[in-house]
């Protein structure tokens, strides 16, 4: 190339506008071409840049449907732990709200259990959120939860997240996703393998639930009625007074000592 250059130089009879172009031509076809797989200088803005798309956000009809985000992917915000018990598991990773697994062979990392609760609470309202859970793992959304008794499940019904194939010892029928734990069996669902995200929603209107997963209406209830009264004495919470009788409550999200992930936490009061 530098030869050519020479030449094109020292001949006068060419034009200068069309020596340029020569000069400018030879030059970028010269260059050397960047290698399969090479990284640039711009690859930790392009990580950045995928982080920031997977922050929520809301649509502007669900903005003036009055839905507001639980979680802004960035900080937790909003939230609080169960009693103010010592945690380590709840994070933010990734845009995620993630719970650790536990871990009680290294101190500060996943050895202290705590669920993880929003600040407010809610009496008549929408709640939805996606999520994964890990191979064999168990968790839940507690829902009008209070921190009256010594778990948040002694107050709030939950609406169960648990690997439905795998975990052990395996649950009943009561006890797998999208039921209300130890009362309600959902219908016929469509759910996701684990490790990948679902989509769940609760809706609470006075007495009335209605449990939701993946746009299929699961379970329905009624707090109080005689079947729930029913299923109740028949159940775990047989003995616990506190269960379901709360008007209004926290939305807690369980740390059964398993590791899960969360996004698009949103509610709309109702």
């Amino acid at each position: 190339m530098r030869i050519l250059a020479t030449l094109l130089d020292n001949d006068l009879t060419i034009d200068p506008m069309k020596k340029l172009f020569c000069i400018l031509f030879i030059t970028v076809a010269c260059s050397p071409a960047k290698k399969e797989g090479q990284e640039t200088q711009d690859a930790p803005a392009s990580v950045t840049n995928e982080v920031a798309a997977s922050l929520p956000s809301l649509t502007d009809s669900q903005k003036a449907e009055g839905w507001k985000l639980l979680f802004d992917g960035k900080t937790l915000n909003g939230w609080q732990i169960f009693k103010a018990r010592k945690n380590n598991t709840w994070e933010v990773k990734d845009g995620f709200l993630h719970c650790r697994p536990l871990n009680e062979s290294v101190k500060g990392d996943g050895d202290e259990r705590s669920d993880l609760m929003t600040t407010d609470e809610f009496e008549n309202f929408e709640f939805s959120c996606d999520w994964k859970i890990s191979p064999k793992g168990n968790s839940g959304i507690i829902y009008r939860a209070t921190e009256e008794f010594d778990q948040p499940y002694y107050s709030g019904p939950e609406y169960q997240l648990i690997d439905d194939a795998e975990y052990t010892p395996k649950p009943s029928d009561k006890q797998l996703t999208g039921g209300s734990y130890d009362m309600y069996a959902t219908a016929p669902k469509t759910m996701k393998p684990v490790g990948e995200w679902n989509s769940s929603k609760i809706v609470v209107s006075g007495k009335h639930v209605d449990h939701w997963l993946n746009g299929q209406k699961i379970v329905e209830y009624d707090f109080g009625s005689p079947d729930w009264i029913k299923r109740k004495e028949a159940s775990k919470w047989k003995d616990v007074k506190g269960y379901g009788m709360a008007a209004k409550g926290h939305i807690d999200l369980q740390d059964h000592g398993h590791e899960i992930w969360f996004k698009n936490v949103m509610i709309k009061t109702l």
